[in-house]
């Protein structure tokens, strides 16, 4: 059982998934405690308030994961988590149709002067000529940052009619034609532009990317929008750029500092503000609060997790997601094959799984290997840099020359080499070579690996041996190398082998070596 501790309001029927599953979940929605609770826990779910720091990660010496129940992660140090082997995670889909519709809701509000005409008319005062609006057709959204947000805002622009430009320099050319928007620099949108929206993450490089002097190059029409991040767009910047008349509006539903009641743009009549409600809709948090608690659940469990932000690998799609966990029992067998950490660890992905982004495949054998040597918890995350440590050099290599098998994985390192595949419709698991000998045997918890001269008799001697231990053998197989001389015998047997029974194998006729494996 871990234990989870939670910071922040989060769907229950999240947590509930949670405690079904045996986990303590604490609710600890006082920040102010956050040093102290966050002491002896595995997981930590936050939202957008807590404050994930390196120092607070050195307190949380046996956190495993964080996991932020929406998508910015700007108030979680990622770096120092990686560093520590904690995997952080997030919900990046969960909102995204409520983050895409609220940027419309602004838009259209923003256009037509919605809230302000609505306020003026509670108040007792009909002002219909005072907020005459624009109309969205035929008019220029100009969409910074095309990932899925900006996606589906384009989408639903299109439908009023508007003309689509964007900038993205993560997205190509032809990826933008396909959705019908054209891709232009920053400078040019911004002059082109009757409307801009944001769907940026904040970072070093996106910080104050919408400031006073880029504000000067747009037309005196441009009203921007922003239910991304604070901090995007210069506030201040664009307060006096609507004074001055340099843009004709905004509508924000993100600041510098959240939460606050305090900001040049407020009481100006052109502005329209919402309390960061880009992912306040009943759906979006019952999606982040089930979708976190599934990616925690993963990462307790010490399985691949899908929206881990810190692991150095693309997702494991359909056809990769089989391969880890043979990957990973490859990797742990091959350890304890070597007994040691070699200079150079390689693992090669063989067949039709060469053609994809295989780096998670690599981590799962670095998983297995350095989860048998290594006295801490090993995940994605530091897995890497447990090699590191240990000082041994990780090689990713693909081919797609496999012929008798599909696909193949294959670690090797020291001199030696394990390969394993997938077999039969039930894809079940099966070492096939070891160095140069063939088999098929399925890995199991406790197998013994007898290297012996290729005679009749010796076979034999080992089953004796076994027996009269009382030690029953689940699955065995034998392979040959090409080169006449030698055998190696892979056995499964139903227990581990007592340590005296190993001996004796050892010291008889025609065995050359015994190594017992964990698998």
């Amino acid at each position: 059982m871990a234990r989870i501790l939670v910071t922040e309001m989060v769907a229950e029927g999240g947590l509930d998934r949670l405690r079904a599953a045996g986990h303590q979940v604490d609710v600890e929605l006082d920040l102010s405690q956050l040093t102290t609770a966050v002491v002896g826990a595995h997981a930590l779910i936050i939202r957008s308030a807590t404050q994930v720091t390196a120092e607070l990660l050195e307190v949380a010496g046996d956190l495993l994961v964080v996991g932020r129940a929406g998508i910015g992660l700007d108030n979680v140090d990622v770096e120092a988590a990686t560093r520590r082997g904690v995997m952080v995670v997030n919900a990046p889909q969960s909102n995204v149709v409520s983050a895409a519709e609220h940027t419309m809701a602004l838009l259209l509000a923003q256009a037509r002067n919605v809230p302000q005409a609505h306020a003026a008319l509670t108040a007792g005062r009909w002002e219909r000529s005072r907020w005459e609006g624009v109309e969205l057709a035929d008019k220029t959204l100009g969409i910074v940052g095309l990932g899925r947000i900006g996606k589906l805002v384009a989408e639903r622009a299109k439908a009023f009619g508007m003309k689509l430009v964007a900038y993205d320099p993560f997205v190509s050319a032809d990826r933008a034609r396909q959705m019908g928007v054209e891709l232009l620099a920053l400078d040019q949108l911004i002059t082109e532009a009757d409307f801009v929206t944001v769907h940026l993450p904040k970072n070093k490089e996106t910080t104050g990317l919408i400031n006073r002097d880029l504000l000067l190059k747009a037309k005196p029409s441009l009203r921007v929008i922003n239910v991304a991040r604070g901090g995007i767009v210069d506030e201040q910047a664009l307060a006096d750029a609507i004074r001055e008349g340099i843009i004709a509006g905004a509508a924000l539903d993100v600041f510098a500092v959240e939460p606050t009641t305090e900001s040049p743009l407020f009481g100006l009549d052109s502005v329209i503000v919402t309390p960061h409600l880009g992912a306040s809709t009943r759906e979006a948090q019952d999606k982040a609060g089930d979708t976190i608690a599934d990616m925690v659940q993963l990462a307790l469990s010490g399985d691949f997790v899908p929206f881990a932000v810190n692991v150095n690998a693309a997702e494991a799609n359909e056809t990769l997601r089989p391969y880890l966990p043979l990957a990973e029992r490859l990797g742990r067998v091959f350890a304890s094959m070597l007994g040691v950490a070699p200079p150079t660890l390689e693992v090669c992905c063989d067949g039709e799984i060469a053609g994809y982004d295989t780096r998670i495949v690599t981590l799962a054998a670095l998983k297995g290997f350095f989860g048998l040597v290594s006295d801490e918890p090993v995940t994605y995350v530091n897995a890497p840099q447990l090699a590191k440590d240990h000082g041994v050099e990780v090689r990713e290599t693909n081919c797609a020359t496999a012929v008798d098998f599909v696909n193949l994985i294959t670690v090797s390192g020291a001199g030696h080499s394990m390969s394993g595949a997938i077999v039969g419709r039930r894809g079940e698991q099966r070492i096939v070579l070891i160095d140069e000998h063939v088999f098929d045997l399925p890995p199991a918890a406790n197998m013994l690996m007898v290297t012996n001269d290729d005679r009749p008799g010796v076979i034999g001697t080992v089953g004796t041996l076994l027996g009269n231990a009382g030690v029953n053998i689940a699955d065995m197989d034998v392979g040959r190398a090409a080169e006449p001389g030698t055998a190696v015998m892979l056995i499964a047997p139903t227990a581990v082998v007592p340590d005296d029974v190993i001996d004796a194998l050892r010291h008889a006729p025609g065995i050359i070596s015994v190594i017992s494996l964990t698998g």
